[in-house]
């Protein structure tokens, strides 16, 4: 089990996207990608209720649509919601139209101004296409707690161990991931290194 950190070309290629906060400070910024879900989404809020902490969720719209509840508890409670398209396409595997379409489509459910490519992958027509409408986010960190080899103690050992000032750190908010098992471990060893939780 490994943390992905996306190679300094890419970062180079999506250069308009932001990877890592422009922070000196030790301040890093919490995401999650695809939900929400019913069977997830509140233990995770619960987590980040307790510690006070704020954070982004890219959401697809087909969940979007699925559970509007959902969409509502996070925003209430304080958090960011971002577009992660309708139906999780793979930029690289997409037609460009078919691609577009798609994260439109998502726009009015989740956002029409932030969004996160799933996967980190898109084709250079779709990035310049989207750059203009779209602040694009993209990840320092992310944790692979969709694995099924990963265990939560190991995925907060890996993260604690690579994480910097600035670091943007994806967690997955789905009901077969392991976010809320290793979620908690992370924030209170990041806190005991002095790090705080903010949005960008």
């Amino acid at each position: 089990m490994s943390i992905v950190r996306f190679p300094a070309a890419v970062t180079y290629i999506y250069r308009s996207a932001l990877f890592r906060l422009n922070s000196s400070r030790q301040s890093v910024c919490l995401t999650f990608d695809d939900g929400p879900h019913p069977a997830s989404t509140p233990e995770i809020l619960g987590i980040l209720r307790k510690y006070s902490i704020r954070a982004i969720f890219f959401c697809t719209g087909r969940n979007a649509l699925l559970y509007p509840e959902m969409m509502a508890g996070i925003r209430n409670a304080g958090h960011v919601t971002g577009n992660h398209s309708f139906s999780h396409y793979d930029g690289f595997f997409t037609a460009t139209r078919k691609y577009l379409e798609d994260v439109e489509k998502a726009s009015e459910l989740t956002s029409s101004s932030l969004f996160r490519p799933p996967y980190g992958r898109m084709r250079l027509r779709q990035y310049h296409n989207l750059r203009g409408k779209y602040s694009i986010m993209m990840w320092d960190l992310m944790a692979e707690d969709y694995s099924a080899r990963a265990a939560g103690a190991d995925i907060t050992a890996k993260l604690l161990k690579k994480i910097r000032p600035g670091s943007v750190i994806t967690f997955h908010d789905r009901p077969d991931c392991l976010a809320k098992n290793c979620l908690e471990g992370f924030i209170a060893g990041a806190f005991s290194r002095e790090y705080e939780f903010v949005l960008p």
